[in-house]
C-alpha cells in the first residue's frame, strides 16, 4: 500500500530486476556489455522486458538469461543478430519464456579454425577509444618507424590523421603492421589496393547504417554504432576466410 492508502501499482513488478541491476549481473561474463547495449537489443526484438506502470522496465530471470544467450552467440559464435533473432524466435514457438535456451547448431558454430571465435573479429573489436589522441612524434614512436616511412603510409591513404591532425591508436597498428610487411619486400605502394577495397567496403556499410542514425528516437545513435561494429566484424570475417580459401588453393591445402 501506499502512504495514502492506495495500492502501489508496482507492487507486482517488485521482483523484476532494473536494466542497472541486469547490466551488474552480465558484466561479469561479459565487460564489455553497457546499459544502451541492453537497450538496442530490445528495440530490435531480442528482448521484451516488462514495464512498471510508472513505464520502468523490469527484467525477468528469463530475460536476463535470453540477454546471455544474445550476448554469447555474438561473443563465442559470431553469429549476426538476425540469425540469433531467428534462433530464439524459433524456440519461442515451441517453449515457454522461461524454458531453457535453445543450442546453436553445429554448423552456425564452427568456423573450422584455432582459438577463440576461429580467429576472427567481433564487434567488440572495432569500439573505438576517442579519448586517446596520438601526435605524429607519438605515432612514430610507438610505431618504430621514421618520418619518411611514415610520409609513404599517409601518400598511400594507409594513415590518416583525423580531423584536427591527431592519430588513433589504430594507426599505430597499421604502421606497426606495414613495417613488418616490408620485411618480405612489400612496400606501402603495393598496399594500395588494400585502402581502395577498405574505402569500398566502408562506403557499402555507411549507406546500410546511415538511415538507422536517422531515426529521432533516443536510441537511433547506439543502435547505429551497435549494426556498424556487427557489419564491420562481418566484413572483416568475410575477408579473412576469401584470403585463407585462397592461400589454401595456392598451398594446395
Amino acid at each position: 500500500m501506499t502512504a495514502a492508502g492506495r495500492p502501489d501499482r508496482d507492487a507486482s513488478q517488485r521482483d523484476g530486476l532494473s536494466i542497472g541491476a541486469v547490466l551488474a549481473q552480465l558484466r561479469g561474463d561479459f565487460p564489455d556489455v553497457t546499459i544502451s547495449k541492453i537497450r538496442f537489443l530490445e528495440a530490435e526484438g531480442l528482448v521484451q522486458p516488462g514495464r512498471t506502470p510508472s513505464g520502468y522496465r523490469q527484467f525477468a530471470p528469463a530475460d536476463v538469461e535470453r540477454l546471455r544467450f544474445v550476448l554469447s552467440a555474438q561473443r563465442d559464435h559470431y553469429l549476426p543478430l538476425k540469425v540469433i533473432k531467428e534462433q530464439l524466435d524459433a524456440a519461442d514457438q515451441g517453449a515457454a519464456p522461461s524454458a531453457a535456451m535453445p543450442r546453436l547448431p553445429r554448423k552456425l558454430v564452427s568456423l573450422d579454425a584455432p582459438g577463440e571465435n576461429g580467429g576472427l573479429p567481433s564487434p567488440g573489436d572495432f569500439e573505438t577509444d576517442r579519448e586517446i589522441r596520438l601526435t605524429e612524434e607519438d605515432l612514430l614512436r610507438q610505431a618504430g618507424i621514421d618520418a619518411a616511412t611514415l610520409a609513404e603510409l599517409r601518400q598511400y591513404g594507409l594513415v590518416r590523421p583525423g580531423a584536427a591532425g591527431f592519430f588513433d591508436p589504430d594507426a599505430v597498428l597499421v604502421a606497426k603492421t606495414v613495417k613488418a610487411m616490408t620485411e618480405f619486400g612489400i612496400e606501402p605502394r603495393h598496399l594500395r589496393a588494400f585502402r581502395a577495397a577498405a574505402d569500398r567496403e566502408v562506403g557499402l556499410l555507411e549507406q546500410i547504417v546511415t538511415p538507422v542514425y536517422r531515426h529521432r528516437d533516443e536510441d537511433a545513435q547506439a543502435r547505429g554504432d551497435e549494426v556498424v561494429r556487427e557489419l564491420a566484424a562481418l566484413t572483416v570475417a568475410l575477408h579473412t576466410l576469401l584470403v585463407k580459401a585462397g592461400i589454401r588453393a595456392v598451398t594446395g591445402g
